[in-house]
């Protein structure tokens, strides 16, 4: 049972770029720098200062804006109404799933093993969010593929641009970067950063 279908810009630049700890006002530059990059997605997480009013001030703005570290369902209904356009948990729940589809909103709904990932999907996910990715690496992607070739794995946890191209090549649809893309508020460093990352896909 497949959820909610991605937003396109997904699957069109496969790049999450994930915001994590930063205050409104960073999450500004963070999404600023990341729009004149030409990346029209962010993650903002919930245990940020000021998350809500975060996803509120983007939410007007020519970028899809997605709700991370969801961890309950009445986080969930929070983030939608401040103006999340996805949510993403990095654990399995499926009053999340639930909350956030029956608003159509689509949930990235976070797994490890197998189990969890059919789970995940079952529950009406859009995708899966392979956390914490570095465990198995791209190889563990590769051999999920073969079963679970028609449930879409986003790795997420430790991704670099030395292993973004290995895990979308193992059969990513997408990937999820954090600290090694915004974990500065250098508008000059995310920018190239994200150049970097935009060429594996040119």
């Amino acid at each position: 049972m497949s959820g909610l279908q991605l937003p396109s810009i997904v699957g069109l630049q496969r790049i999450i770029p994930i915001s994590r700890g930063h205050d409104p006002e960073q999450v500004a530059v963070v999404a600023g720098a990341l729009r004149a990059s030409g990346l029209g997605i962010i993650e903002i997480t919930l245990d940020s200062p000021g998350a809500l009013e975060s996803i509120a001030g983007l939410s007007s703005e020519d970028q899809l804006v997605g709700a991370g570290t969801v961890r309950s369902e009445e986080a969930a209904n929070a983030a939608i109404s401040a103006g999340a356009d996805f949510i993403v948990s990095p654990h399995l729940n499926g009053r999340i799933v639930a909350a956030a589809t029956s608003r159509g909103i689509p949930a990235i709904a976070g797994a490890l093993t197998p189990t969890e990932m059919v789970a995940a999907w079952e529950a009406g996910a859009s995708a899966v969010k392979v956390f914490p990715a570095s465990i198995g690496g791209a190889r563990y992607i590769r051999d999920l593929r073969g079963p679970f070739g028609d449930i879409p794995l986003i790795p997420t946890g430790g991704v670099t641009l030395d292993s973004a191209r290995d895990y979308l090549d193992a059969g990513a649809v997408a990937v999820g970067l954090g600290g090694w893309l915004t974990g500065t508020v250098d508008p000059d460093m995310i920018q190239a950063r994200a150049s970097l990352l935009r060429a594996l896909f040119a």
